[in-house]
């Protein structure tokens, strides 16, 4: 394929962003609209009652129907993992392993203690952690296995001790999962694997069928199909949460003059080869900079095996000049992309006013390749915009949390007037009785003062002369 500057860059020539109108900076910073929106969710309706009416059954011909392949059973064996495990090379074994160690001990400091507080004397109140009971893990497996997203699911999940960890992924055209899917998986612990993919899968996750039981909570990113029965089910089973709302990849780049057009180049094509209708972005404030990406994205995507996709990204791509770094910041802030990468004299001072991002790279030698597989951090991030209201994935998105109190009647004679007072403004005499109800009875030991004696007397901020 003949690749050239003017058929990859058709769309996504030099923007100034001084020249453009409210409306068109608006439609500068538009995403790719999901195509076929309303088609796209009666199919899902249709693929969630379909699982929902027939378990395993649809499980099977769905399979069939949108994998190309007839499985005589969905869960994967322990038998199959250690067979995975022999047939993968000590180089491909040992790079998994070290993800997995530099994965786990960035999760690992995210552990937290219970927090205890005696508000007030006889008051304590604690906010307690405990760990989700069942969670399903979705691992894409489109074009290429991800045994980056098993490690960055499996790892959380591990850590906070979800008793229950179940993996689904789309098997191959031999009904299979690929090797590193399933050694990652053994790293993290999780011994119900299923080869079932796309929605179906979500939706057995959610209302169980005969094999696979319902969860509380499904994580991970998938196609269209995946996010939109993820959406859907989130509001249709009572109890069934997800992790966030995810879209297209995207990636935007905050550069100055001084940056390496190259690794620019290179850090805008590693995401726009994820899909088509991934989004990437280069804010700068040097012409000749950005003149020299666009030469470099022409040179490189010439190298790449998914160039054609790539392309394709490219397409709705954009290269903005900005007046200066501290607009490129501003602007940043209002797109709220996935990945920020700040490659400029001064990106630690850039950063303290950056807000809306899933996850930033810092630096000209912090590449987002390396988030995504080795540096620590997890790749599940917000798409979409949702980083200014949403955070990357973490450990305590496996864990829910909860408050405990405990009151003698002491404590609760202390907070008496407070608690009657707001009753009585809110009008909730049943609120107001469950607390006098409690003083008035007698004590043994009669050293604590009734509900009356302590209503009657006057506070220490209103005393009557």
């Amino acid at each position: 394929m003949k690749t050239t500057s003017q058929n990859i860059m058709s769309e996504n020539s030099l923007i100034t962003w001084a020249n453009l109108s409210e409306t068109e900076r608006s439609l500068a910073l538009a995403r790719p609209a999901i195509a076929e929106s309303g088609l796209l969710s009666q199919q899902v309706e249709n693929i969630l009652a379909n699982v929902r009416e027939n378990g395993d059954k649809a499980l099977f011909d769905l399979t069939e129907k949108f994998d190309g392949v007839q499985l005589e059973s969905l869960q994967v064996s322990p038998a199959q993992v250690a067979a995975a495990k022999s047939r993968l090379t000590v180089k491909r074994l040992k790079a998994i392993e070290t993800a997995y160690g530099q994965i786990r001990r960035f999760h690992q400091a995210q552990i937290t203690e219970d927090i205890r507080v005696e508000t007030t004397p006889g008051v304590v109140c604690t906010l307690k952690t405990e760990a989700i009971a069942s969670v399903g893990l979705y691992i894409p497996a489109g074009s290429a296995p991800l045994p980056s997203t098993v490690l960055m699911l499996g790892v959380p999940a591990q850590l906070a001790k979800c008793p229950r960890k179940v993996l689904v992924c789309p098997p191959n055209k031999s009904g299979q999962l690929a090797d590193e899917i399933l050694v990652a998986a053994s790293l993290c612990e999780i011994d119900e694997i299923y080869s079932v993919g796309g929605a179906q899968a979500c939706a057995a996750l959610a209302f169980g069928t005969e094999t696979i039981k319902a969860v509380n909570k499904i994580f991970g990113p998938g196609n269209k199909y995946v996010t939109e029965a993820k959406k859907q089910l989130s509001q249709q089973v009572n109890g069934f949460a997800i992790d966030m709302p995810a879209g297209p990849s995207e990636v935007l780049v905050i550069a100055d003059a001084n940056a390496n057009a190259d690794f620019i180049a290179a850090d805008l094509l590693s995401q726009a080869e994820h899909g088509p209708d991934s989004q990437v972005i280069l804010l700068c404030d040097n012409t000749n900079l950005i003149n020299n990406v666009q030469k470099a994205l022409v040179e490189q995507l010439a190298q790449l095996s998914r160039a054609e996709i790539a392309q394709k990204a490219l397409q709705q791509s954009r290269l903005i000049l900005t007046k200066n770094l501290v607009q490129a910041v501003e602007i940043s802030n209002e797109y709220g992309p996935e990945h920020l990468i700040i490659q400029t004299d001064n990106a630690q001072q850039l950063l303290t006013g950056l807000r809306n991002a899933g996850s930033i790279f810092v630096g000209a030698y912090t590449p987002e390749s390396a988030g995504d597989y080795a540096s620590g951090t997890n790749h599940v991030l917000p798409t979409y915009g949702y980083s200014k209201v949403i955070s990357s994935l973490s450990l305590a998105d496996f864990s829910r949390r909860f408050t405990v109190q405990e009151i003698t009647r002491q404590g609760l004679s202390s907070l008496a007037e407070c608690i009657c007072e707001l009753t009585d403004a809110e009008g909730l005499d049943a609120h107001k009785r469950a607390v006098t109800i409690r003083l008035e009875a007698p004590v043994n030991d009669g050293q604590e003062s009734t509900v009356s004696d302590l209503l009657n007397s006057p506070s220490d901020n209103n005393v009557e002369a």
